[in-house]
């Protein structure tokens, strides 16, 4: 079948909308008769929720379902479903995980979480200890997973465990599927310095996966996990939003509606940091121009880097800006968030959450270390563990 054109998926996209009125759908039977005419992300293979077409086609679709106002699949409370484990199970799935994972994922009735971090392996993330065993046709999982969002909300997890210690760190990862709903999978809440709990611990005590439920080879887990990572830093780095619409907006308004607060060196840092925000607003809008293009490559990271660390000097600013003021912290109640919200609230709480932004989604260290070795092409740092079995590491 020949992909369509722009004409074409406006064509099918007013059939849709014949078919399956907005006004008097389900919202989720509308998602779903989406996912089936392809038009849930076009460049997907047909089947599976696309039609073979471009990637830059898909605004298209998105131009005609909006003035339809047609129920979206809530993009912010499946990110992880859909901006890391959708590309990964494409990429690496057979065709039965295909079919089973990627058409509840999108329309939003299945939520993901990554099952990486682990306490004694963040930054160095390959240094994992949990372990996979093989037993038959499953593997037998135990281990420790941290700072997992959504953990307490998933279905799905998208989990690497070691399954080889006698070989170097990086070849003896696996790449599996966890049902967050089977026998030894427990998850406890992670509360933060805001007093929020977003994050989970995810304890794994002998956890059995078919391997059925494995992506990719054995012993591959880590090619696997890259094309997570990239499109993670992707999903953190690199999201639509419009001018004003990140951290800086808050402290724009401020200092329109609060001219008794301003100093000269205010203004200056507040100029500086409002450009630099455009500046990585429109950095990330070149990104996804490039992800119509191919995989996402390192330069994600970079876009990574750039939003924890202007999230960070925004918000010390304004809690400057606002004197006493911005010191006060309106509820420590703890909560535990569906979404993950780097604005909400007040200056105090933008001020304690952004501290996370140079961890989560891989921390600012690692991040730089891609983009010195990957974009810029430096010298790798020396590494004396390279060609050192796991088992062998000092822990």
């Amino acid at each position: 079948m020949t992909a369509p054109d722009a004409a074409g998926l406006r064509r099918l996209t007013r059939e849709l909308l014949a078919a399956h009125p907005p006004a008097t759908t389900d919202r989720t039977d509308f998602l779903k008769a989406r996912f089936d005419a392809g038009l849930a992300w076009v460049h997907y293979p047909a089947g599976l929720g696309g039609l073979d077409a471009p990637r830059s086609l898909q605004p298209v679709v998105d131009a005609e379902l909006a003035a339809a106002d047609a129920p979206d699949n809530d993009p912010r409370r499946i990110g992880i479903g859909l901006g890391m484990a959708a590309p990964t199970v494409l990429g690496y799935g057979t065709e039965e995980q295909k079919r089973r994972f990627l058409r509840p994922l999108w329309v939003g009735e299945e939520v993901w979480c990554q099952l990486f971090s682990e306490p004694g392996a963040g930054s160095d993330l390959a240094a994992l200890g949990t372990r996979a065993v093989r037993d038959g046709e499953d593997w037998v999982v135990d281990g420790q997973k941290v700072w997992t969002s959504s953990a307490h909300l998933a279905r799905w997890a998208i989990l690497i465990a070691r399954t080889d210690p006698d070989v170097p760190k990086h070849r003896g990862i696996s790449y599996f599927i966890c049902d967050m709903t089977d026998p030894g999978v427990e998850v406890r809440p992670l509360r933060q310095i805001t007093g929020e709990a977003e994050f989970n611990e995810v304890f794994l005590t002998g956890v059995r996966i078919p391997d059925s439920h494995r992506l990719g080879p054995v012993g591959e887990g880590w090619k696997v996990a890259q094309t997570t990572l990239m499109n993670e830093r992707v999903s953190i780095g690199g999201a639509r939003i419009p001018r004003e619409g990140g951290m800086i907006g808050p402290v724009a308004a401020t200092w329109r509606e609060r001219p008794e607060l301003r100093t000269h060196d205010l203004h200056q840092r507040l100029l500086t940091l409002w450009v630099e925000a455009e500046v990585a607003r429109l950095t990330g809008a070149r990104l996804r121009q490039q992800l119509v293009a191919g995989q996402p490559g390192p330069e994600g990271s970079g876009m990574k880097l750039a939003f924890a660390r202007l999230n960070q000097e925004i918000s010390g600013l304004e809690v400057e800006l606002l004197g006493g003021e911005g010191l006060l912290y309106s509820d420590w109640t703890m909560r535990r968030p569906e979404l993950v919200d780097f604005t909400g609230r007040d200056a105090g709480y933008r001020y304690l959450r952004s501290k996370g932004n140079s961890i989560e989604g891989g921390t600012s260290e690692v991040l730089l270390n891609i983009v010195a070795e990957r974009v810029l092409g430096l010298p790798a740092e020396p590494r004396n563990d390279k060609d050192v079995a796991w088992k062998d590491l000092s822990r």
